[in-house]
């Protein structure tokens, strides 16, 4: 096929759903994925010439290696892929389990760093290709009551990061998307909470949880608008490494790095002495 194919996981709502419209709308070929066979048929009904779900468990290792082996099989490339799927997850640190750390991992790292590597290959030999890893202001800065969920981001950051090192002089790009608050299901029915409550984190921990619920349907930011943005940085000659989105993370990334550099500036005679003395 000579239209550009994209593979975008996670599209059954929220920015993920919205992406797919808009990529269709451009005229590109998407491949969705969803966790359920009735979604998948009510999308393939939906779209006969234009796109193509299937059926993902972003869990299973398996599932993702013969799924993507079939995408090329089938369609011959994957031009674009972007790692949507994902949960979201507030509870203190110390609130959490290790069963409900695992749980969140899996989707927001492993589950993408796996379909990453199972799509490399293929772009590699193409010598082309752009990934996109929707992260979030929260793969920059962490926030009480959010540290297992910034944990997941942050991981996905840091080989998104590196990977793009790596690929680049093989033709293929990387981009980080990093929304601030959205209009989608995120801080709704999608978003998992820690089992555990301590009272001792009630004014920081439990305080955000109650004002993410809060905001749900609420948020300043349009998926559609955040979908356009998308698509103009993978069509851009020369996308960036990062892409923020939204007011609040302009200003909630701008204050991680008003605060790691003051503390870079405050401890760099410290700094300086441990190495020269």
């Amino acid at each position: 096929m000579d239209n550009k194919i994209w593979l975008i996981t996670g599209i059954s709502s929220g920015l993920g759903k919205a992406l797919a419209e808009s990529v269709i709308e451009k005229g590109y070929f998407v491949i969705g994925t969803f966790r359920n066979e009735s979604q998948v048929a009510e999308f393939n009904k939906k779209n006969i010439k234009n796109a193509k779900a299937i059926l993902l468990d972003i869990t299973n290792e398996e599932i993702i290696e013969t799924s993507i082996k079939k995408v090329i099989s089938e369609y011959g490339k994957i031009d674009v892929l972007v790692n949507n799927a994902g949960i979201g997850f507030v509870g203190a640190v110390e609130e959490t389990s290790m069963k409900e750390v695992r749980s969140v991992f899996e989707p927001n790292f492993f589950g993408t760093l796996k379909l990453t590597q199972s799509v490399l290959p293929f772009m590699r030999k193409e010598k082309n290709g752009h990934i996109v890893q929707i992260s979030s202001h929260g793969g920059i800065k962490a926030f009480s009551g959010f540290g297992i969920y910034n944990a997941s981001k942050f991981a996905l950051e840091g080989f998104s990061e590196a990977m793009a090192q790596e690929v680049a002089p093989l033709g293929i790009k990387v981009s980080i998307v990093e929304p601030g608050p959205f209009r989608t299901n995120f801080a709704g029915k999608g978003l998992g909470q820690a089992e555990s409550v301590i009272d001792d984190y009630s004014e920081t921990a439990g305080a955000f949880r109650t004002k993410l619920k809060g905001v749900d349907g609420k948020q300043e930011g349009d998926p559609l608008k955040a979908s356009k943005a998308i698509i103009d940085l993978v069509n851009s000659e020369n996308p960036t490494l990062r892409l923020p989105l939204g007011k609040v993370a302009l200003m909630t990334i701008g204050m991680k790095l008003d605060s790691v550099k003051s503390d870079l500036e405050k401890n760099r005679k410290t700094a300086e002495y441990a190495v020269y003395g």
